[in-house]
Formats: structure tokens, sequence, C-alpha cells
């Protein structure tokens, strides 16, 4: 099995990858929150800072492109391709509804016939590998089987399938029927997303569904950042090592923000994103917690953090998964 690190915007930068890579590695591939180029540039300031080489750590990560102009798209990987990346992704699953209004993540899925159009397009005028991240639909998740019919078209590397259609979000659970058989007729290698937040989740959908190879984790991973690793290497959890691991990890992705951002503010208020999920992960955090996302000034945030990491255990089976979404 080959395990995937999910984009999220404001969360998984090439900080938190890195870091991530550092003290819990296991991850086989990462892709990069998603990029928007517009006419006047193909990769913005934060984007491209975070796709720099220099930046990044990781073995292997793949950038994540968001467009429904193949012209725009063209020049993106053309700006890509310059900084020697040789595989891009087209995320067709963002179901924001500013993003969806555009036409663009999966509400280019209303539009079958552009989207194919678009699709004939990026794949004759560009020389990288690409990949699609795709919902099986708007309103009804047997559009799904329209869409792989245009899919199987194209010389996809990879086809991710999160087998929710826009109009769920994340609600409900995904439609692990319509995945099974798009996952057998697909032509591209397929890979699952959705839903695997925990060590449980996993081994119920790898026992349902074996003939999976790859899996995109999402929330999960940030919430539980030892998971990768301890499904790969089938280990329980040493409770202790892994706390004394995610503090380090804590310490240096703040450290870090304080540098790039050159203010406290915004370090602690990205930490706080990132504890949305973390917390989890930790019995009897509510209080703590509470405390943690009221800071405003670094010493009250490090003085909580270190409070929790005190006084907190870690779940033993691992985070509380009511209202964690999953991507």
């Amino acid at each position: 099995m080959k395990f995937y690190v999910a984009p999220l915007e404001g969360v998984t930068g090439y900080i938190y990858r890195n870091a991530l890579e550092k003290y819990f590695p296991g991850a086989d591939r990462y892709f990069t929150p998603f990029i928007v180029p517009n006419q006047k540039h193909p990769l913005g300031k934060k984007e491209l800072r975070d796709i720099l080489p220099e930046n990044n750590y990781v073995k292997d990560l793949v950038p994540q492109i968001m467009t429904n102009d193949a012209d725009r798209f063209h020049e993106a990987v053309q700006e890509l391709q310059s900084y020697g990346y040789q595989e891009v992704n087209l995320n067709l699953g963002c179901p924001s509804g500013t993003v969806t209004a555009r036409k663009k993540g999966a509400g280019f899925l209303a539009y079958p016939e552009e989207l194919d159009q678009f699709l004939d397009r990026i794949f004759s005028e560009n020389e990288v590998r690409i990949s699609l991240k795709t919902r099986i639909g708007m309103k009804d998740p047997e559009e799904g089987f329209r869409l792989l019919e245009i899919y199987n078209q194209y010389p996809l590397s990879e086809l991710i399938i999160h087998p929710r259609t826009r109009e769920e979000f994340y609600k409900g659970e995904p439609h692990l029927d319509i995945y099974a058989q798009l996952e057998k007729a697909s032509r591209a290698p397929v890979c699952y997303n959705g839903n695997l937040l925990t060590a449980r989740d996993y081994e119920a959908f790898r026992a349902a569904y074996p003939d999976t190879e790859r899996v995109m984790l999402g929330r999960g991973v940030i919430a539980d950042t030892g998971l990768i690793g301890r499904l790969k290497s089938a280990a329980g959890r040493d409770l202790e090592s892994e706390k004394k691991l995610l503090y380090e990890f804590h310490a240096e992705i703040f450290a870090q923000y304080r540098e790039i951002f050159g203010e406290d503010r915004n370090a602690v208020f990205h930490m706080k994103e990132l504890w949305s999920y973390m917390l989890q992960n930790f019995e009897h955090s509510e209080k703590i917690g509470k405390k943690i996302r009221k800071a405003s000034k670094v010493s009250e945030y490090l003085c909580e953090v270190d409070r929790l990491f005190r006084e907190c255990d870690l779940r033993a089976d691992g985070p509380e998964t009511r209202g964690l979404i999953t991507i």
C-alpha cells in the first residue's frame, strides 16, 4: 500500500510537510495545496515559496493545480517544470462554494463536455505526467460513470477518487459501492480518498477493498501525525515516545512560522488551525484547548501548549473523530 498526504490550504505547506517527514516519516507522496494560476502570475509568491525545491525535503511532492483554463494550466506547468517538477495534479474535487461558483474544483464536473475539451488540450499540450483528484459528480453519484468515460480517454498517471458528490461536501458516508465499480473500470491506477480517519477505518477499508493499492489521508493524519507510520509498520502506539516527538514537531513548526511571518500573531493564528485537529488526539483536552484557541500572546500560547503536554495523554485508540471532517 502507498500512502499519500492530502493537501489542506493553510496547514500542509512546506513547513508542515518537512516536519511531518522528519518526525513522523512514512508517507510515500505529498501534494501541495492547490495553485490557482491567473493571467498575470502562474504562481503567486506564497505558491512559489511552497513549491521551491530548496524549501522541500520530502521525497515525492506533486503540485496541485486548480483551473478551468487550459492556457493558465499550461503556463503553470511550464513554470513548475522550470523547477524540476515532472508531474502535476488537477483538482476536480474542492467543494467550496466560492470555488465551484467559478466552475473550478468540483464545480467543473457539472460541465462534462467542457471538461472533456479541457482535458484534451492539457494532455496534448503538456509533456508532464498529469493525475486527477475528483469527486464522483455534482449532485448524483451516478455521474461518476460518465466522468470516468471521459477520464478513460486520457493517459492519466493516476486517478484519485473521493466517492462523494460536491453537494454532499464531507457529510454522510462515501459511496463505496460506486468507488468499487469505478476502480475496476478505470484505465489509470486508482487512489482512494475519504473517511480514513483512524487505523480502524483503514483496516476496515483494506479488508473490504483489498485490490486498492493507494490511499490518500487528509485530516486523519493532521489529527494523528503518527498514523501512517503505524499503518506501515503494523506497530502499536508507544504513547510517551510519540508525545515527545509531537512536542518537538510542534516546536519546529512554530519556530519556523515565527521566522517566516516575522511577527508572532500570525504564527500563533496558524498554529491554532493545526491544533483544531491535533487536540482531538489528546484525552481530556477540552479546557486547555479553549485556552490555546483564546491565546493571543506567544507567552500565553506556549504556556497552555506546555500544560497540554504535561497534563493530557494521547488517546490510546487514536483521535476522537466526532466532528473531524475528512478529505
